[in-house]
């Protein structure tokens, strides 16, 4: 009997230890697209009146939390009866997170008129301010569940050949790191500039210490959502191609003799691009025949 305990026991412990490993491990591979869910969110967090701001943010991490309990079962079923099923949702995965990210890069290359639709909130009635914000929180979720499907798939990706008690434990705590993780750091973000502002008013002195603080998190808040922009992109085309190079044969052994980072960053961009190609040359055609 008391065998049996230590034997059972001896075995939870090494389960905690692969779990522990393939954490890391998976932690390591979806760093990249948690960096584009968090420069997405704390942007699409932010613009609300002060004080709805962390409500609204406690509503999209519900939504959040909810898209994980509806991809995680799904995934695990994927994995234990289709696994090359995986493998090929994370590569068409990689192929959009690489169109993303060239995207962005082009947009960034390549300015262009973006229609500003300017709404004035004074004009609006508190019905109709609800009611925008709703509309901010759904699409805020909607973003949140394709990112949470390739975090994910991403995760799983990882520990596919695993058996499937390991898969569990590890893609669901990497899942639970990525909704409590992301919008807890959101959450310090949108109120930075808040609390900067507080820090200014701490007395009526002018250019005192506390205003200088304050004023540095104010001007801070747009370069940080801004650089996080930049660094999500990069993690985006990094991201995709360590996909390309891992799970497709002839790009695995593609340009061996490269560093892997910068095969990856080549692989990324190649595809990225070739996808955001093929994507405008639709939409043009398909623009063409509606007029």
């Amino acid at each position: 009997m008391a065998s049996g305990i230590f034997a059972l026991l001896d075995d939870i412990a090494t389960l905690m230890d692969d779990v522990a490993v393939m954490s890391k491990v998976a932690a390591k591979k979806t760093a990249g697209i948690l960096g584009d869910d968090l420069a997405v969110n704390a942007e699409k967090a932010s613009g609300f009146v002060s004080d709805r701001e962390l409500p609204v943010l406690w509503a999209i991490t519900k939504g959040s939390l909810l898209n994980k309990l509806i991809i995680l079962p799904f995934a695990f079923l994927l994995s234990a009866f289709v696994p090359i099923a995986v493998t090929i949702i994370l590569i068409i995965g990689g192929v959009y997170l690489a169109f993303e990210g060239a995207e962005k890069i082009y947009e960034y290359l390549v300015p262009h008129k973006h229609e500003n639709k300017v709404v004035l909130i004074e004009n609006l009635s508190e019905e109709e301010i609800l009611k925008r914000e709703k509309e901010k929180i759904r699409s805020a979720i909607v973003t949140d569940f394709i990112l949470s499907v390739e975090i994910i798939i991403i995760a799983l990706g990882t520990v596919v050949e695993s058996p499937i008690t390991t898969q569990i434990f590890v893609v669901s705590i990497i899942a639970l790191l990525a909704t409590v993780g992301v919008y807890g750091i959101v959450a310090l973000i949108v109120r930075m500039d808040e609390f900067g502002y507080r820090l200014i008013a701490i007395n009526e002195e002018d250019d005192s210490f506390s205003d200088k603080v304050g004023r540095i998190l104010v001007n801070a808040l747009p370069k940080i959502i801004k650089g996080m922009g930049v660094i999500g992109t990069v993690a985006l085309v990094l991201v995709s191609g360590g996909i390309f190079s891992h799970n497709i044969e002839f790009f695995h052994h593609f340009l061996e003799s490269w560093p892997s980072l910068l095969k990856d960053i080549l692989l990324g961009l190649v595809i990225g691009f070739a996808a955001f190609g093929i994507f405008e040359l639709f939409h043009k055609l398909f623009k063409k025949k509606a007029h």
